[in-house]
């Protein structure tokens, strides 16, 4: 079987210390790496002057700026934002999603030292998430905000935490107290560009990333240009491919994550390439225009989560012309967020090999918003999924074993961030006594022999309990095998039992799937219907039951929830991942409740 040869292959050097700790670094000498992002800015605009970096929709067609333009761009915004005295005490806060003017603001802000706060456009736009906003605003001090248009953010723009911010919107509507953007493209000739981007280097602040706060309220990443920088070098060095020909994307993954907007975004500056600005999404409603945006442009790189892979392999399945042009030139197929079930996988390698008779390599990797992201990658070609990998080239891993040998994680490298914002008590808890990053997250390695197999994620330290038999729950895991279990009923669910003497779930719906199964909970029999869906939980519990053994994995109750995660009350980050906590917190009487046995909203098994 073909597959695409440019890739880095595993060399990884263990060290087991006295005290049972375990050090994994690459043999690989990290490669050369830019200063700051201008750097590749003005290499593109002066060697590939007219190729696209950054385009979106734009009527039937496209908005696209080449190198040159854009180049040309960001520093008539820059000299306009240093004319307003701003600097690097003075951020900006983006509270719009991805689009050319923001990717512009981003760029030129970062080429004179003004960090930029992008925060997730669903802060401002529902009306119950305006706490996470001003939660953002009052952490960053920003001196200016951006929307792309102010009527559609004009609730969000009237909060009193913005008092005395300057506004900059794409389009002003009615808002006539808004700064054009347009007034920005202007730039100001009275002052000295040059000498400001002279003084941006390494250690200057590009982004204030927000955690997704899952575990509590979002902490802010300072994110510098080294970390942003040597992150591409490491991608970069493990996918030479990306060197050799100019990349392409097509991408909705969102710039206020550090996935897309860290990730991606530069990956596209860093190599010359292209990026196209999907303003579709993987749900429904949205994912059509997905579609259209492909049948135009389709990429060289695929990112996407396991949801969008999904949505996205029936399409190609119901049509052969855009099967062929998105395989075409494909080197890449990237998940991340959760691993890509197998019969996914296996389906995207059928198809290539039909297109184009080899297999684009299909991989993920690990990484936090605090490591820029990416830390470890499967740079190496491989038949399955849900392995992370490899430390990448100047990354070192720290693993602390137990006794089934499920390793927390630690790091240190260049692509780790020096501190949270303005919070140096988080900073220095973060950190432990040798300077490695605590990560509270667990792997497992493929093959206790052979590090170069790399590693697999599992989970979360902090989500896993005890019964109170004294027996571990690896929640993280078994919240997996139960959305397996009850798909396609459940859209997420809670892991439950800590200090209690069983394991339940509590299950929110997906109402949409639960009509075409049969289920509608909102007709005239919706109490029956009720009755047959948690008849079906039982049937599928029980079935799951007989072929388990141990308490750590079975599961004996579950209750459905009819309320969906709130995000306004912090049961949903902006990523759409549940805050657990928040939900047992905030649900408290339903968890009693799910451990009643005589309670008939409980099915107990």
């Amino acid at each position: 079987m073909q597959r695409t040869s440019e890739y880095l292959a595993h060399s990884v050097s263990r060290e087991d210390r006295a005290d049972g700790t375990i050090l994994l670094k690459s043999n690989y000498d990290l490669g050369p790496v830019a200063d700051k992002t201008g750097d590749w800015l003005h290499r593109w605009a002066t060697e590939t002057p007219d190729r696209t970096f950054i385009a979106e929709r734009s009527g039937a067609g496209w908005r696209e700026e080449s190198y040159a333009a854009t180049l040309q761009k960001v520093r008539a915004i820059a000299s306009a934002l240093l004319a307003r005295g701003m600097g690097p005490e003075t951020p900006i806060i983006i509270m719009s999603g991805n689009g050319v003017d923001h990717g512009l603001l981003s760029l030129a802000a970062q080429y004179v030292g003004v960090p930029t706060a992008p925060v997730a456009e669903q802060y401002a736009l529902i009306h119950g998430a305006h706490g996470r906003l001003r939660h953002a605003i009052e952490l960053v001090g920003p001196k200016m905000a951006y929307v792309v248009d102010a009527d559609q953010y004009g609730e969000a723009l009237a909060l009193d935490a913005l008092d005395g911010i300057e506004i900059v919107a794409s389009r002003t509507g009615s808002n006539t107290a808004v700064t054009p953007f347009d007034t920005l493209l202007k730039g100001d000739a009275s002052v000295d560009l040059d000498a400001a981007y002279a003084t941006v280097g390494p250690d200057s602040v590009a982004k204030i990333l927000m955690t997704s706060g899952s575990t509590s309220a979002p902490k802010g990443v300072v994110t510098t240009q080294r970390m942003m920088c040597v992150n591409q070098t490491m991608l970069a060095d493990a996918m030479p491919f990306l060197r050799t020909h100019p990349p392409r994307v097509v991408d909705w993954l969102p710039w206020n994550h550090v996935f897309g907007g860290s990730h991606n975004f530069n990956m596209m500056l860093a190599n010359g390439g292209s990026f196209y600005v999907d303003d579709g999404k993987p749900v429904k409603g949205l994912f059509d225009r997905t579609l259209e945006n492909l049948s135009m442009v389709t990429g060289t790189l695929s990112f996407n989560v396991p949801v969008g892979y999904g949505m996205l392999l029936g399409a190609l399945q119901q049509d052969t012309a855009l099967r062929q042009r998105f395989f075409q030139d494909l080197d890449l197929v990237f998940y991340a967020g959760a691993s890509l079930p197998q019969d996914i996988w296996s389906g995207f390698e059928q198809m290539a090999m039909e297109v184009k008779g080899e297999i684009p390599l299909m991989t993920s990797s690990w990484g936090l918003t605090e490591t820029a992201p990416a830390t470890m990658m499967q740079s190496e070609p491989i038949d399955r999924s849900g392995v992370v990998g490899v430390p990448m080239n100047g990354v070192t891993l720290k693993l602390i074993p137990d006794e089934d040998m499920r390793c927390e994680m630690r790091i240190k490298g260049p692509n780790l961030m020096p501190g949270y914002f303005n919070d140096p008590e988080k900073t220095a808890d973060a950190f432990d006594d040798e300077g490695f990053f605590i990560t509270g997250d667990a792997m497992q390695f493929i093959d206790r022999d052979d590090v170069n197999k790399g590693m697999k994620f599992d989970g979360r330290i902090s989500e896993d309990f005890k019964l109170l038999t004294g027996t571990w729950v690896r929640a993280a895991q078994l919240r997996m095998d139960m959305l397996t279990c009850l798909a396609p009923l459940a859209t997420d669910l809670v892991i439950t039992g800590a200090d209690r003497n069983e394991i339940g779930v509590m299950v929110f719906p997906d109402v949409g799937e639960l009509k075409r199964e049969g289920f509608d909970l909102t007709d005239d029999e919706g109490a029956f219907r009720c009755k047959l869906l948690q008849g079906e939980i039982h049937r599928r519990l029980a079935e799951r039951a007989r072929e388990i053994s141990g308490s750590s994995t079975r599961v004996g109750r579950a209750i459905v929830l009819s309320e969906p995660a709130s995000m306004p009350e912090g049961e949903m980050t902006a990523k759409g991942n549940l805050n657990f906590r928040k939900v047992l917190t905030r649900r408290q009487k339903l968890l009693e409740r799910l451990y009643d046995d005589a309670d008939p909203a409980t099915v107990t098994i």
